[in-house]
This record gives structure tokens, sequence and C-alpha cells, in this order.
């Protein structure tokens, strides 16, 4: 839980500061303006869509991981909202701009910390993060940096669609370069200094032979 709050902590921070968030939240950001919803909404359906992409993944379908992930995605939409709304009540978006952007990179430090101590606990994490997971284990030789590339892949995708339709760009700034070039450094370093004795347990539940 307090992984949770962390991540959905740091995201809010980087959208209120309105200096760049990380891709996946840019992109919500951007859908959420194009089709007037709340922000919370747009990234619980990019948490289900996440979801379902890990089953493909993993080439079998595992029921505890996908209830477990969409209660994940649940309680983080609302934290978001909740977290963006006090960070508005108390003017950060109002602050200077070099003051805003610093935020938004406290804020992508805050998440990448959070992402690195629930993936190594491995009990209930992000989907998205469990992508990471699954293609930095599964798929790349544990180079959390590459699964951090090829995972912003579709978010990128995303908003230049968004862009391409309303005419314009949101959450993409400062941050959002900070957050390319840095999320899989970040997660790699936390991983050797923060909470350092809790090591990676990655695992998928084989599906049963016949």
């Amino acid at each position: 839980m307090s992984g949770l709050i962390l991540n959905a902590f740091g995201n809010a921070l980087t959208v209120s500061a309105n200096m760049g968030s990380a891709v996946w939240t840019a992109s919500a950001v951007n859908y959420s303006h194009w089709f007037n919803v709340n922000i919370g909404f747009i990234l619980f359906i990019i948490g289900f869509l996440n979801t379902v992409t890990n089953q493909v993944l993993i080439k079998h379908w595992d029921w505890p991981r996908f209830v477990g992930e969409i209660c994940y995605v649940l309680f983080f939409s609302y934290f978001v909202n909740l977290f963006v709304a006090g960070f508005n009540a108390v003017g950060i978006g109002h602050l200077p701009i070099i003051v805003r952007a610093i935020l938004s990179c406290v804020g992508i430090i805050f998440f990448c910390v959070a992402i690195s101590l629930y993936q190594r606990a491995n009990i209930l994490m992000h989907p998205n993060d469990d992508t990471t997971n699954i293609l930095r284990f599964f798929y790349l030789h544990k180079n959390a940096v590459a699964a951090q590339l090829i995972d912003f892949i579709p978010p990128i995708a995303a908003i230049i669609i968004a862009f391409a339709v309303t005419g314009n760009l949101l959450a993409v700034n400062v941050g959002t370069i900070f957050s390319i070039l840095f999320n899989g450094l970040i997660i790699q370093t936390a991983d050797k200094l923060v909470w350092p004795t809790l090591k990676h347990n990655f695992k998928t539940l084989e599906p049963k032979k016949d």
C-alpha cells in the first residue's frame, strides 16, 4: 500500500506542477482533456489495457495476477485524483516555473522509487510496471533501462495521435524528458540504495500441463 500511495503521490505531483509528466501519465492527461473526463478514469482504462497486455506477454492466463492488477489500478486512479485535487488546492500549479520543473522531476523520482520497491516485493503492482518487469526479466536480460524505453512506445504513439486530432500537447515538458532519460536508471539505482536487502523475486505462474 505504501508503494501505491508513493506512486500516486509522485504522478499527481507531476500533473499539478504542469511541467511534464511521465509519458504514460502525460498520455492520460491529453486524453482526459480530449474526452473531457477526469484523469483517474483514463488512468483506469490504461491500467486495464496494460493488465490484458501482461496476460499476452506471459503467454497464459493468470487470474490472481489479473485481479490483483485491476484492484491496484482502481486504488491508484482514485489516489491520483485525490492528490491532484490537493496539490491544486494549495497552488502548486501557480508556483514559479523553475520550482514547478523541479517538483515535476521530484515527482518522477518518487514514483520510480515506488516502482523499485513493489517490483522487488512482487506482491501487488501497477500493471504497467508489471509490463516492464515482464519485459525486463523475460525478454531483455534483466535490463531495466531497455524495458522502460520499450514501454514508452505505446504512450508516445497515443500522445502523437491526441495531438494530431486536438492540436493540443499537454503534460509534455521538462519532466517528460527527465522521465524518458532517467526512469530506468533511477529504478536500477533505487534497487541498490533503497531497502537493498529487498531482492527481486519475479516469477509467473506456469500454465498447468496436461
